[in-house]
Order: C-alpha cells, then structure tokens, then sequence
C-alpha cells in the first residue's frame, strides 16, 4: 500500500502487513498494560498487626470494660496494623516480542484508518522556535495531543516542542504503544516509516 507525504507528489510505499493489518482490541489492551505495569515501581508496604510497633498486652480486662479485645496493635484500632496489608512485588506481564510487534502494527494502522497519520518528508527546524513548531502544527491540522516520530529527533525539534503541553517528541528506537494511542494524531517522517518497518517486519 502507499502512503502520501504531505505538501508532496511523492508516497512511501509500505508493508499491508504492518500499515494494513486488522485492528485486534484484546491484544492492544493487553500490550498497553503490560507495558504500563512494567513502568510501576511495586514498593507499596504496609504492616500487618504482627509487624506494628506496640505492646500485644491485652489493653483492659476481660470484663466490666465493655467490648472485650486483647492488643491495640489489631486493625480495628487507630495505629494499629492493615488487615491484607500490601507488600512489595512485581506488576510485570510477560508479552512476548511477536504479541508486542503486531500490537504496535495493529495501532499504527487503525491511526493510517482513522486518517490521524500524517506522513511527513522531515520535522527538523532551522532553529529551536516554539513559536515555528506552533505554526507547523497548526498547517499540518494536529489535535490537541499530537505525536512526532522522526528518525533521529534532533535537538532543534526536541526543544522547539518542550514548552507545548501536550505535544510529544519520540525517535523511533522511542516509541511505544502508550504514547501511539494516547495520541490524538502521529505525525511521522519518512525515513521513520522505512525504519519502523524494518523494526517490525
């Protein structure tokens, strides 16, 4: 299939196999929070009534005192421990690389779909101009929440996007499906689609 470049003649000819393939839902979800979960730090602790620092003495007698209990350390007291007290772990979900590729393909091509791919022949600027970029972004119709992805992004790109809420810069070696669906459009250069396809082929 070809791809158009925009403000251009020319298109990019590209793989059906990863611009073309059919959108499966289940295996974006389970990529996208596999790849969430392996960015969480799991080191939640809370002590249980064991751990508690504090007497276990029983804390009034059995009777003539009211409610009977035996230590302040148990949950139903102020200070005392957590009843399923949480403990350090690991979130990770394995996913293998075959399941993350296709995944990563499966997105592209819903967002080639959708009509929120742009194909670009470059994104370097002159100069670091936040001023430039926003007048880039606005020719090129982005959304509120545009991706760029270029080969290699440069330092001018970089910091001409870095006072933009909102609108983030990857490289291709970067990029992730988190940052692709939570993108409102992609705007990727055409030397970035030759090396995502060779990444994911």
């Amino acid at each position: 299939m070809e791809l158009a470049i925009n403000n251009s003649s020319n298109t990019v000819s590209v793989s059906d196999e990863i611009f073309g393939r059919e959108f499966n839902r289940d295996l974006v979800h389970q990529v996208v929070v596999a790849y969430r979960n392996a960015g969480r730090a799991g080191t939640k602790a809370q002590k249980t009534r064991s751990e508690v620092s504090g007497t276990t003495k029983k804390s009034k007698k059995q009777k003539g005192g009211g409610a009977r209990h035996g230590a302040l350390t148990a949950p139903i007291f102020t200070g005392g421990g957590v009843t399923f007290a949480a403990k350090p772990r690991s979130f990770e979900q394995k996913v293998n690389r075959k399941m993350y590729r296709a995944a990563v393909s499966a997105i592209l091509s819903e967002l080639n779909r959708q009509g929120r791919l742009t194909v670009v022949e470059t994104l370097d600027a002159d100069a670091p101009k936040t001023s430039a970029m926003v007048q880039r972004l606005k020719d090129l119709g982005c959304g509120r929440r545009p991706l760029l992805v270029t080969e290699d992004a440069s330092e001018n790109l970089y910091l001409s996007a870095r006072n933009l809420p909102y609108v983030e810069v990857r490289d291709v070696q970067g990029l992730d499906p988190v940052s692709l669906v939570g993108a409102d459009s992609v705007v990727i250069t055409a030397d970035a689609v030759k090396k995502i396809e060779e990444w994911l082929a």
